[in-house]
């Protein structure tokens, strides 16, 4: 059996103490993560520096000793890869060229194009199989296909992806094509990660609450099973978190529907109701609320023993419910840690 505590978990095991990573762990709540930013000149230009984006994805490595690392990078370097404008705006976040029909879905590139693109990404990760502990997990990841949809169709982050709902109603078959665009050339994206060095991958759904019904099965589990077998068929063993963020009941059956070997949890549902209802299929990872890494305190150290002792009778992962935020102190992630590590 491996050492790595994360894949013992996600292969199965009940663990006397969670492996421990946390999502968006390198980011703007660590100085040293601003001041590498500040050298590479702005978001887009880190994520293609190589050098610079492997040292972001060690720098909480080094403070904090998490039992995995993640990929410095971010969910919509796919759709640029396609074809599609992505640009930054400060303070306000990414911005797409939009897709509104079928001729903006003509206009994109194939799933076979977008290597050059992301080499960059695949040269990060080559360096972080090297550069990592060898304690320490790396994880691959991507935004999953109804989520990227969402930002192409918007051309930005949403409230309620009001706009890739509107166009699913009027014209589902283009909507339905940019989907299977995305899941295919998802599957070469993350398998090209897998190829230069991640030991996991994660498919991150982040607005797949807002599919209900038969859109849910159509847009967020149909399009996750594809992704998940197609790499699982190219690389044996390989271990699949996926996160339907704000599934809520739909997280009962996830795992068993896609072929996930773990289920991450966002802090809407609780540690008591997820060990009842979910884990009884696998690993689950999650779900301490963030705001705690701004708290801080007494607050933080219960429901950080209280989720460890839910989850204790199965295979489990600690993480937050959703990634840390920028107000976060990195302090309070150091006590959230050494509680995680000594709460058994």
């Amino acid at each position: 059996m491996t050492k790595k505590l994360l894949l013992r978990a996600l292969a199965g095991e009940t663990l006397p103490t969670p492996p421990i990573w946390m999502m968006r762990q390198a980011g703007r709540y660590l100085p040293e993560y601003r001041a590498t930013r500040a050298k590479a000149g702005d978001f887009l230009s880190l994520c293609y520096n190589s050098d610079l984006a492997a040292e972001v994805t060690l720098q909480p490595i080094r403070r904090f000793g998490f039992d995995a690392a993640i990929l410095f990078a971010d969910i919509l370097l796919l759709p640029q890869a396609l074809g599609a404008e992505l640009w930054f705006e400060t303070g306000e976040g990414p911005r797409l060229s939009t897709i509104t029909g079928a001729a903006d879905l003509g206009a994109l590139k194939g799933k076979d194009d977008i290597h050059d693109s992301l080499a960059p990404v695949y040269e990060t990760m080559r360096i972080l199989a090297r550069e990592l502990p060898r304690e320490t997990a790396l994880i691959g990841f991507a935004g999953a296909p109804w989520t990227v949809a969402s930002y192409m169709v918007a051309g930005r982050g949403t409230p309620d992806q009001g706009p890739a709902h509107a166009l699913k109603a009027a014209d589902r078959k283009t909507f339905s094509a940019l989907i299977e665009l995305l899941t295919e050339a998802t599957i070469e994206y993350l398998s090209a990660q897998v190829v230069a060095g991640a030991e996991v991958v994660k498919l991150f759904d982040s607005w797949a609450g807002s599919l209900k019904g038969q859109d849910f099965t159509d847009f967020a589990l149909a399009p996750a099973a594809r992704i998940i077998a197609a790499l699982k068929a190219r690389h044996p063993g390989l271990p699949v978190i996926a996160f339907p963020r704000e599934a809520g009941p739909r997280y009962v059956g996830f795992a068993r529907a896609t072929g996930a070997d773990c289920v991450a949890l966002d802090n809407s549902v609780s540690a008591e109701w997820a060990a009842a209802n979910v884990q009884k299929d696998g690993c689950v990872q999650g779900n301490l609320d963030p705001r705690h890494m701004v708290t801080g305190g007494q607050g933080l150290v219960d429901e950080t023993r209280r989720i460890v002792r839910a989850f204790a009778k199965g295979p489990h992962i600690f993480n937050l419910g959703h990634g840390i935020t920028p107000d976060g102190n990195p302090d309070n992630v150091a006590l959230m840690v050494e509680t995680v590590r000594e709460a058994r």
